[in-house]
């Protein structure tokens, strides 16, 4: 268990100094643990969540794909549009599409389809995208949390619980929806001298004739239907049994039957040092499960609130969202739930898996590897040539974080204490 700590904790060091990319990092973290037998071959494999590299890599294919034919940047000059040039309105309009649609595709779905767009809307304003993207994924995770579908966690709750989409829509959209107004204004506020546009560029936006950024009207003809049909079908994956990454590489896969595009320059377009970054943690995560080490902190948390049901919803949301932004939401809500519903015991209170998902959602804000989207997006930033640093966005998901679960350790004391 020490030498699992030990390893993950320079890991982590070691990415933050940002001196090493952090795919290498990951890596040779992932290969240490499993070189020393602190995590067998095979359970290292177990580790790696499998389901969210095919979402990753079928809708990274499907972005590929569907970029070429101009349709991107289509979306990004009419946004730009339509909110005038005026920052606050830019600001309103990504944000708020990045919250709806996380809350009924997912978060890493959305931000795999936001961030192109959001790169050619600040270039077409010339701003500086990167604001604009941490508004971005940290608006994902907050709209994620609203639903069953919206945040990996709550599919790992509803899967453990068997509550409704109804039931997460009703005790989580409230509060989710506060705090996406709260830290969304916050984050304006924030970073307002960097969203400065100047007159000659909302007027050169107002001018552009968006029709003739379709480059390939063909090619958008046979993508646009495959593109709008993989959405839809992530609405109703949950009732079809299919797993979201089997929806994302149906729609891949069904994009490169029908694309005049050469399969190679395809797959090359797709982001494998996120992929590898993912793998790596995995694995060293797999490992502090393997050894006990997160298994303790989550018994911690019964022994710290000596059986006071107050005191035990705290814990579980504070300590989700703090762990959630060291070892990333979704091994660290795996670990949680079987203590969670021993906490519970027999009453069967549903307020506990809410404390557990605020916790891990609102908790993926806290640093840049604490969930999924957050290092999607930071892999097409860096892609694009504009990386985000860890400490930078440290900066603002730090409180962020702390604000929104302010408000939700108020409205937990509120509707259920």
């Amino acid at each position: 268990m020490t030498f699992a700590i030990v390893v993950f904790v320079l890991a982590l060091a070691v990415i933050v100094s940002e001196r090493v990319h952090r795919t290498k990092i990951a890596l040779a973290g992932a290969v240490t643990v499993v070189a020393t037998q602190t995590i067998s071959q095979e359970h290292a494999v177990e580790a790696i969540d499998w389901n969210t590299l095919g979402l990753l890599t079928g809708m990274m294919l499907i972005v590929r794909l569907t970029e070429t034919t101009g349709v991107y940047t289509y979306l990004a000059i009419r946004a730009g549009q339509l909110s005038r040039g005026r920052p606050l309105l830019v600001v309103l309009a990504l944000a708020g599409s990045t919250a709806l649609l996380s809350a009924f595709l997912d978060n890493l779905t959305t931000v795999l389809l936001m961030v192109p767009i959001t790169f050619l809307l600040a270039d077409a304003l010339d701003i500086d995208p990167l604001p604009l993207v941490m508004i971005e994924i940290i608006t994902s995770n907050i709209g994620g949390t609203a639903t069953l579908i919206g945040d990996p966690p709550n599919i790992m709750i509803a899967g453990a619980t068997g509550l409704s989409f109804v039931d997460f829509i009703v005790n989580l959209a409230p509060i989710a929806f506060v705090a996406f107004v709260a830290v969304t204004g916050m984050l304006y506020l924030w970073f307002r001298p960097r969203l400065q546009i100047g007159p000659e560029a909302r007027d050169r936006v107002m001018d552009l004739d968006a029709r003739r950024s379709i480059e390939d009207p063909e090619e958008l003809k046979r993508a646009l239907p495959v593109l709008l049909g993989t959405i839809l079908l992530f609405f109703v994956h949950k009732p079809l049994h299919l797993e979201p990454a089997t929806v994302a590489m149906l729609g891949a896969t069904i994009l490169l039957l029908v694309t005049t595009q050469p399969l190679e320059r395809a797959l090359s377009e797709i982001q494998w040092s996120t992929l590898f970054f993912f793998i790596g943690l995995f694995v060293m995560v797999g490992a502090l499960e393997e050894t006990g080490a997160i298994g303790e902190i989550a018994d911690g948390v019964a022994d710290l609130t000596g059986g006071n049901r107050t005191a035990e919803l705290m814990g579980i949301t504070w300590i989700s969202a703090i762990a959630s932004g060291i070892v990333d939401n979704i091994p660290f809500t795996a670990t949680m739930i079987p203590v969670v519903d021993q906490l519970q015991g027999e009453q069967m209170d549903n307020a506990y898996w809410w404390a557990l998902a605020l916790g891990a959602c609102f908790g993926g804000n806290f640093t840049l590897v604490a969930a999924a989207a957050n290092v999607a997006a930071a892999g097409m930033a860096e892609r694009a040539g504009q990386p985000i640093r860890f400490v930078e966005f440290l900066k603002v998901g730090v409180p962020a974080t702390l604000l929104s679960m302010v408000l939700a350790t108020a409205y937990i004391l509120l509707r259920y204490a």
